[in-house]
């Protein structure tokens, strides 16, 4: 270093340097020692403007002693904290899935604190010119965000530049609902299965095909006629494993009608007969739905055998996750409230129930103007 050291009133202290100029920064302690930046730029100005740019940063919230890291580096750190903080496996899974194949190869060499929302917007937007659904999309910005608002809790930015990027819109897809009529045929090819009581289950309880799974013959209450959801099964990391709902919402006690306990009773008798068959193999967990031997039974062995059954149906269209719809619709119709079947179906929003199931209540809310008029005028 070289020349005469200059200082600017009110902006910290500027050095000739090589062929352009320097500056220190104090930016405070870390680990017990004073932590000091190095600036430099062409011109004065340029090294004042990068000052400036501290200086407002720090006073911003950031910690500008933390040691630096690309957002490689901290999506890394931030899913060891998800880890710690007990989010599922599966959902740290997805988490993985997202940042390796989408932000990692995009943005995980660019530093943290610099990552601004045009990066964002312009990964967002790579991302939809190459085909990923609204959805994914959507699941990519939230997890940028997510990062980004841990990351800005503990001072490595100083904002959260994700919230200014909207992400693209969800187009709302009308999908066909399962009729009375259809419904009937569904449980008339459903008569005599061996899972009779899981796809009647999901008819008239609308639970999510975990959480089938996961139902122990102990959450059932055949005297209360209720049934409560404390675990789901979900695959992660190769195995199936039983974890708790998702949400205190998902965690949730519900009536269920007495046909449905009648076909619990008989598949209850059913599993005693599998259970003297596998003998020695029979590993005990309690399921009400569980493999040939005891074990959590896999979620795909569900799927493969709904296929059948809708074809034998004639119901080619309608999905698994469709009876959870079909429960929700029928207890609508029905004259069920909307919290109602919030709480069965375990809905995290009232919000969500009413925009999954909007086509719905203008019927509801026909009928029920209807059947005020009758009151009214005889």
């Amino acid at each position: 270093m070289s020349g005469k050291r200059r200082r600017s009133h009110g902006e910290g202290s500027v050095f000739k340097y090589r062929d352009g100029f320097a500056a220190v920064f104090d930016v405070g302690w870390d680990e017990g020692k004073r932590s000091r930046k190095w600036v430099y730029g062409k011109t004065e100005r340029d090294v004042l403007g990068k000052l400036a740019d501290l200086r407002r940063r720090q006073e911003q919230g950031q910690n500008l002693a933390a040691a630096p890291r690309t957002v490689g580096e901290w999506l890394d750190e931030w899913l060891r904290m998800k880890e710690r903080d007990g989010t599922r496996p599966s959902t740290l899974q997805g988490y993985r899935k997202l940042i390796e194949n989408h932000i990692r190869p995009a943005v995980g060499k660019m530093a943290l604190d610099k990552l601004n929302p045009t990066a964002i917007r312009r990964l967002l937007a790579e991302k939809t010119d190459a085909g990923l659904s609204a959805t994914t999309v959507r699941h990519i910005h939230g997890l940028i965000r997510n990062s980004l608002g841990d990351a800005e809790r503990e001072e490595l930015v100083h904002r959260n530049a994700a919230k200014s990027v909207r992400p693209p819109a969800m187009r709302q897809v009308e999908r066909r609902a399962l009729s009375v009529h259809e419904a009937k045929r569904l449980l008339d090819a459903l008569r005599g299965h061996r899972l009779e009581a899981l796809y009647v289950c999901a008819l008239t309880v609308g639970l999510r095909r975990g959480e089938l799974l996961g139902l122990a013959w102990s959450d059932i209450d055949f005297d209360a006629g209720t049934l409560t959801v404390r675990q789901t099964v979900q695959r992660a990391e190769g195995r199936l494993q039983l974890v708790p709902p998702k949400t205190e919402r998902a965690r949730r006690t519900v009536p269920v009608p007495a046909q449905t306990l009648a076909l619990f009773r008989a598949h209850r008798r059913q599993q005693a007969a599998d259970r003297l068959a596998a003998g020695e193999r029979w590993q005990d967990r309690g399921l009400v739905f569980p493999s040939k031997v005891g074990t959590p039974r896999d979620p795909d062995h569900i799927d493969r055998t709904w296929h059948k059954i809708r074809a034998a149906a004639e119901l080619d269209w309608l999905r698994l996750h469709d009876l959870r719809h079909a429960c929700a619709t029928f207890l609508l119709v029905s004259g069920a409230s909307p919290r109602t079947v919030m709480k069965v179906l375990g809905h995290s929003q009232i919000g969500l129930t009413m925009n999954t199931y909007a086509h719905v209540l203008p019927d509801i809310e026909r009928a029920a103007v209807d059947e005020a008029a009758k009151h009214l005028f005889g």
